[in-house]
């Protein structure tokens, strides 16, 4: 089933909740930022618990949080939609077909997420759809041109004008799968991903480390100090990188690593084993041992960002009303590599116009029976 209810507004905009539910689990997407606000999935025993951060009104998400200067609305960007480009932008800028553009520096010297307004503070249009065995929630919006600078104009912003769709699905078999599309009217570099935050013990319960991750990778790519790549690709072996075979999150966390000085704990970028598939390949599954929820992720991405929550300051409080504090979630950001525009050894990510962006990733839930 797909049920609506309305969710406040932003600016005079309707701002819409949108519940995609199978029987067994379900999926709450709101419009504004097309937000993954609310995730219902079963333990081992049939339990429900919603296992996503995030917050329990649309204020949550577009109050500023603190005093001035205010760090920007929904900081942590749970559960959003990010584009037009997710993760860094080095200096916030990058060369095209000899054009120089320049973006909001909004995460030190660099940009991060598309910018001060990223497609995480929108309203997207929505249109439900029911088809046999699956339930889902369509959302579109034109990025127009200049987005990714914010007035008064320091800067150009991205090129273009971007026709995006998201589509999120929800079948009879507990995966909830997003599909992103795209096209443009001039050349542009386009990433796009959701920043959703898992708890697999349930949101607001306490931290992650004791969940099992898995990540199909032989290598990551090392950061500079404020985490933008170096260029090179590192292999994980021998390093608290290696997640080939299943660790805690917790067990090397705090290891005497520059690397995990550079982000506090994992915030890096690892390169998907794809052995020259262009479909879904698995990329990461994570696995609480308390409740037994697995979650597993395909995905046609070339890389996930594997972050450990550890910006949480415990100012923030979530859905539950708890705070959230260091490590109480996670994201698993399924992406092209951070800085690709400045990278020519990086796949690239630039989109011209006759071509289409297409991407897909799923998130497949399930239960295990042992502790």
């Amino acid at each position: 089933s797909v049920t609506k209810e309305a969710f406040g507004a932003v600016d005079g905009k309707a701002v819409d909740r949108y519940t995609l539910a199978n029987g067994s689990m379900s999926a709450s997407i709101i419009t504004y930022g097309g937000i993954l606000q609310e995730l219902q999935a079963p333990d081992r025993r049939g339990r429900l618990a919603n296992i996503t951060l995030g917050y329990k009104d649309l204020a949550g998400y577009t109050m500023l949080r603190g005093d001035p200067p205010a760090p920007p609305a929904n900081p942590s960007y749970f559960g959003a939609i990010i584009g037009r480009y997710g993760n860094r932008i080095g200096k916030a800028t990058f060369k095209l077909d000899g054009e120089t553009y320049t973006l909001d520096a909004n995460n030190g010297p660099n940009s991060l997420h598309g910018g001060d307004q990223g497609f995480d503070k929108f309203v997207w249009d929505a249109q439900p759809f029911q088809e046999h065995g699956r339930v889902g929630l369509k959302l579109t919006r034109t990025s127009a041109e200049r987005e990714g600078c914010t007035p008064p104009p320091g800067c150009t912003g991205y090129p273009g004008n971007l026709d995006v769709e998201v589509d999120y699905t929800l079948d009879k078999h507990d995966n909830l799968r997003l599909d992103y599309t795209a096209t443009t009217d001039k050349a542009t570099v386009v990433n796009l991903t959701n920043h959703a935050y898992w708890n697999l013990s349930g949101e607001g319960t306490g931290t992650i480390y004791d969940h099992r991750l898995t990540l199909n990778a032989d290598g990551f790519t090392p950061v500079d100090p404020t985490l933008i790549p170096t260029g090179t690709i590192a292999p994980v072996a021998g390093t608290p990188f290696d997640f080939r075979t299943p660790h805690a999150i917790g067990e090397r966390i705090r290891d005497d690593n520059e690397q995990l000085r550079f982000g506090q704990g994992y915030d890096h970028n690892w390169v998907l084993n794809r052995h020259g598939s262009s479909g879904l390949v698995e990329a990461a599954r994570l696995r609480d041992p308390a409740s037994g929820r697995v979650l597993t992720i395909s995905t046609k991405e070339p890389g996930i960002q594997f972050y450990s929550g550890n910006f949480l300051d415990g100012t923030l409080y979530g859905t539950s009303g708890h705070a959230y504090r260091q490590g109480d979630g996670l994201a698993l950001e399924t992406q092209h590599y951070p800085d690709s525009p400045n990278q020519p050894g990086f796949p690239s990510t630039t989109l011209r116009p006759g071509e289409t962006y297409s991407t897909s990733t799923n998130l497949a839930f399930s239960a295990s029976g042992r502790h």
